[in-house]
């Protein structure tokens, strides 16, 4: 009886054997084309984005795009040979990746919105990695753009992602757009002081300081009466690095002018009153 059944476990090992052995040389070859496939697809990656980046007249942002786009073709062109080691031709993938592309086009519609949104984005180029913008309600620096989204750092250090249909449906600033930016700066004095005298030291100031542009000519004129105060309004053209070094030290160097000069800078009082106790 023993003698039949290590006969039968061994007629079904030596038939099974080539399929098991089939199916294990299968999932390893699998793998390996894999893994890989998915290394080349990063070196590529790499690759490109460095080459791209070497080229005169190329920024950061075209360089990681392009990048972003040699990736995503090679993983699926890896993912396509993998499926052809299990025995799936590559036509008959293509027939069924058409046959549901309607279904995955339905399911997926913003992330295919996201795609030709970036696409727009490397078109029209309303931003690029570097610049500090305002989009979908978030500010910071433009960190990284590929097919789907986009990536901000913000003054704190936050990493923030935006889907690209948002950035680009909504009205975006682009704050290092240009290479020149006004420095705005309001002070309020007394109605007592001298206006004149005010204007004097703001101006001199302002002139005194490399980082204002000569042209435009610095603004500084009187610009309301308000409750309490006379204010000066003082605009002034820098380059947009210095915009707001600029800005901290002017506030600072004209409240210690003012202070020097005996001119006064009102603020709110008030009083209090104690009721007699009745």
């Amino acid at each position: 009886m023993e003698n039949l059944q290590d006969l039968d476990l061994n007629a079904l090992w030596a038939e099974y054997w080539p399929t098991i052995m089939g199916a294990v040389l299968q999932v390893l070859g699998a793998l390996l084309v894999l893994i890989i496939g998915l290394r080349i697809a990063g070196w590529l990656s790499n690759l490109v984005k460095k080459r791209t980046m070497e080229r005169p007249g190329v920024d950061q942002t075209l360089a990681g795009f392009f990048a972003s786009l040699v990736r995503w073709f090679v993983t699926a062109a890896v993912i396509i040979a993998t499926l052809q080691v299990f025995g799936v031709q590559a036509t008959s993938f293509v027939a069924v990746l058409g046959a549901l592309t309607l279904a995955i086009g339905l399911s997926l519609q913003g992330a295919l919105g996201n795609i030709a949104s970036g696409v727009m984005i490397m078109l029209f180029r309303p931003y690029k990695v570097g610049d500090f913008v305002e989009i979908a309600g978030a500010t910071g620096t433009v960190k990284d753009i590929n097919l789907f989204q986009t990536y901000l750092s913000t003054v704190d250090n936050v990493k923030i992602i935006i889907p690209n249909t948002e950035a680009i449906d909504g009205v975006i600033q682009n704050y290092s757009g240009y290479t020149m930016r006004r420095c705005d700066i309001t002070f309020g004095i007394d109605y007592d002081d001298d206006m004149d005298k005010a204007v004097g030291i703001i101006r001199s100031l302002a002139e005194a300081d490399e980082r204002v542009l000569k042209d435009p000519e610095p603004f500084v004129k009187v610009t309301n009466l308000g409750d309490s105060s006379v204010d000066i309004t003082a605009r002034l053209w820098c380059e947009a690095a210095d915009l707001w070094d600029l800005k901290f030290h002017m506030t600072k160097a004209v409240k210690e002018e003012f202070d020097k000069q005996g001119i006064s800078i009102p603020f709110p009082h008030r009083t209090l009153v104690q009721k007699g106790a009745s």
